[in-house]
This record gives C-alpha cells, sequence and structure tokens, in this order.
C-alpha cells in the first residue's frame, strides 16, 4: 500500500534522510528502529506531507503522493499520531476526537462505539479538557482522534514514550487488533525492541539518515538489532 522508494529529505543544508526506501503494507506493523536523532521522526514527516522530500518517490495505493500538502495526504487515508501526541489541551476529549472529522464527508462524522471499545477510559472523560488528561491518556485520545479518520494507513511515533507499562499494554493490544483485521498498514517509530518485536511483522533500523539493517522478524538476528540501537 505504501513504498517509499529512495527518498532524501534536508533540512536547510543538512540531509536527515539519504535513499530511503522502506513500505508498508495492510494487515501488518511495521516498525522503525533507532536511537533519537537518526532521522526516524522526518521520515514519518516525509511521508505525511509535514516536510518536502528533496528526492525520490512516495506512491500510497499506486499513486504519487510526494507533492500532496498534508491535508490531501489525510483525505486519502493517512493518519499520523505524532510524537509527544499533541492533543489540544483546552479542548474536551470529545472535542479532540471531533476534530478527525475535517476529512470525512458530513454524512460519516460520527465518534463510533468502536472508540470506546478501544479505549474505554475516554468514553467517561468526554467532558474533560485534553490538556488534564494524564500522559498516558492523552496518548490514547491522540490515537481515537486518528482513528476516528477511518485511516488506511497509521502512522505512530513513539507512542510508548513516557508511558506508565499498563497503558504501553493497551496500546499494544490496540495495534495487534487493528492489523489482525487486515484492512489497514500500521507504520510504527519506536525506539524500544522488545514492543516493537511483539507486534512488528517487518523491522527496519534506522541510523544517521540511513536504513542500516531491515528484512522480517523472525529473519533478524536479536543480538544484531540491538546491538544497533545501544551503541
Amino acid at each position: 500500500m505504501l513504498e517509499v522508494d529512495r527518498i532524501d529529505l534536508h533540512y536547510g543544508a543538512a540531509i536527515a534522510l539519504r535513499q530511503v526506501s522502506i513500505t508498508a503494507q495492510a494487515g501488518a506493523v511495521t516498525c522503525i528502529l533507532g536511537r533519537n536523532g537518526v532521522g526516524k521522526t522526518s521520515l514519518l514527516r516525509a511521508i505525511t506531507g509535514s516536510h518536502p522530500i528533496s528526492s525520490g518517490s512516495i506512491r500510497w495505493e499506486g499513486h504519487e503522493i510526494s507533492r500532496l500538502p498534508i491535508y490531501e495526504r489525510a483525505r486519502r487515508g493517512i493518519a499520523w499520531v505524532p510524537q509527544g501526541r499533541d492533543v489540544f489541551p483546552l479542548l474536551t476529549v470529545r472535542e479532540n476526537l471531533e476534530t478527525g472529522f475535517a476529512v470525512l464527508p458530513p454524512r460519516e462524522r460520527r465518534v463510533s462505539d468502536e472508540i470506546f471499545d478501544l479505549f474505554p477510559v475516554l468514553k467517561t472523560m468526554l467532558r474533560r479538557r485534553g490538556g488534564d488528561l494524564s500522559g498516558g491518556q492523552q496518548q490514547q485520545l491522540a490515537i481515537a482522534r486518528a482513528l476516528v479518520m477511518k485511516p488506511r494507513l497509521i502512522v505512530l511515533d513513539e507512542p510508548t514514550e513516557g508511558i506508565q507499562p499498563s497503558i504501553i499494554k493497551d496500546i499494544g493490544r490496540v495495534i495487534d487488533l487493528l492489523r489482525s483485521r487486515g484492512e489497514m498498514a500500521i507504520l510504527l517509530v519506536e525506539q524500544y525492541f522488545d514492543f516493537a518485536q511483539e507486534l512488528a511483522q517487518t523491522i527496519a533500523v534506522m541510523d544517521r539518515g540511513d536504513i542500516v539493517l531491515s528484512g522480517r522478524r523472525e529473519d533478524l538476528d536479536e543480538a544484531d538489532v540491538r546491538r544497533r540501537l545501544s551503541v
């Protein structure tokens, strides 16, 4: 569904991505691993359209999207859960969820009960402001807001960062459930190998703007992956 082919990305004169290629398919979790500052978030910015690429190609469902603005990519079914969650602190939980309506036709603008089946805690907090939620609750809200958009590709940037272990397990269960339905491609950026190993079918490891190791989870040497994450 998603084909990233030899893209470069610059911030001014500094190059953040060098000839990066990756794919993501429906019914599978593709995980990008790497230490801080190696280009993981830059890759997600390129895919979602929040930063232009310098060269290469990004194709989604067979169509070139490299030059489309971020809102057009969202309309085509690409949802982004950014690092740090970025919920609207002064809006209520309900209002935060409803911001996902922007890319939907009017007849589909409703928060389905399934969202609350996935994240029951949100149903009890609909009138609370986003800024009053704990970090773990905000992360659940950010993922739920993305799911309101009815995406076919969801891009998650370090959803475990600063989250308590019990909520990490809940988020992992939701990701695995979404994958198992076979309708959505999931691209997950992480630093923690154990979380990725439990969920991912394909793993790619980045270093200094390059993908230095990639393959199916069972084909990769765990010691080699961990070494590249700890150096």
